[in-house]
């Protein structure tokens, strides 16, 4: 009890202090996961827009594809993005294994099928309130889309912040790609990993908390959301 209490203690010192590493690694983490999700929602949302509004064929079959991915493996995308990055693979002679932007890419690939699938179901409801009056209006598809877009914005933030954390407690991807290395690719979820494997409590407590942290306030974000948009809709 007493070795607990001992390394609760100075895993608030590190945060009160602002330790130099743990601020290295935090902000590390926040600039790799803020990019890719940047980047998944600028592919996620048109796309799950996209797919709600229009029917194709062999949109069911790209649906499904979709909802696979957000039950694939994290291990799994960080191997077949190492397979891509690799000096044998396709894309070695980019030399982008083992740096944050090999890390963005996997959490990329982790998370745009999370904003595309939930999106597609947002809009989807939408689409058919509105297709009837849209169609009577001859308004185009892409406008009808940014309507959607615009009109779902709360449930849509609440997409963005469950991909944010997914994408910021990601520890299986960024450690393949990564490499885990020091002053580079060493973030907060395998920083935990490795901190612990080591004995060193500390840090990794430290760490523990801020993400314990991030966690609470996504979800008072996304409560919050939830909230204000229900008393907009009653207005």
């Amino acid at each position: 009890m007493d070795f607990y209490c001992e390394s609760l203690y100075q895993a608030f010192s590190l945060i009160i202090s602002a330790d130099a590493e743990l601020a290295e690694v935090f902000w590390l983490s926040v600039k790799v996961s803020l990019t890719a999700l940047l980047i998944a929602c600028a592919l996620g949302l048109p796309l799950g827009a996209f797919l709600a509004v229009h029917r194709f064929s062999g949109r069911g079959m790209l649906i499904g594809f979709i909802n696979t991915l957000m039950g694939m493996p994290p291990v799994v995308i960080g191997l077949i993005v190492y397979l891509h990055l690799s000096r044998s693979g396709p894309l070695g002679w980019m030399g982008l294994l083992y740096t944050p932007t090999a890390m963005i890419i996997a959490q990329v690939i982790l998370i745009t099928p999370i904003i595309a699938a939930l999106s597609c179901q947002i809009v989807e409801d939408l689409h058919e309130d509105y297709r009837d009056l849209f169609a009577s209006l001859c308004v185009p598809s892409h406008v009808a889309i940014l309507s959607y877009i615009y009109d779902a914005r709360y449930s849509l933030l609440t997409v963005v912040l469950a991909g944010f954390g997914r994408a910021v407690s990601e520890v299986g991807a960024v450690i393949v790609v990564g490499g885990n290395i020091d002053h580079l690719t060493r973030v907060m979820t395998t920083t935990i990993a490795l901190e612990t494997s080591k004995g060193e409590l500390e840090m990794a407590l430290a760490l523990g908390l801020i993400l314990m942290v991030k966690a609470l306030f996504i979800n008072a974000c996304g409560q919050r959301i939830k909230t204000t948009a229900q008393a907009k809709a009653y207005v």
